[in-house]
């Protein structure tokens, strides 16, 4: 099985996604981090997934989605999870201000 890893501000990401659903519902905040997890694994199983987004960073990395969010990571050995950002907040902004 390939592997992945999460940057740290993925993590954090993960982290404030799972408290924002979990307001409503630990269920549903409990399967968002479940599918992304799946996500992860599918991705470092058949890395290359997705595509660029020119229009949003030059940087090296793809987006992929899961539910309303984009998971942006890096092709490496180990995959790395760079962020997890729901697709209607300014994520060229975000990705700048790494």
């Amino acid at each position: 099985m390939s592997r992945f890893e999460l940057a740290q501000r993925a993590l954090g990401d993960l982290q404030d996604i799972w408290e924002y659903v979990s307001e409503d519902s630990l269920d549903a905040a409990d399967r968002i981090l479940e599918d992304f997890y799946n996500a992860f694994v599918q991705l470092a199983e058949m890395p290359g997934m997705g595509h660029k987004r020119q229009d949003l960073t030059t940087r090296d990395v793809l987006f992929w989605p899961v539910h309303s969010y984009l998971v942006i990571y890096k092709l490496s050995d180990p995959l790395r999870i760079v962020r997890v950002i729901h697709g209607k907040r300014d994520v060229k902004k975000l990705l700048k201000n790494r």
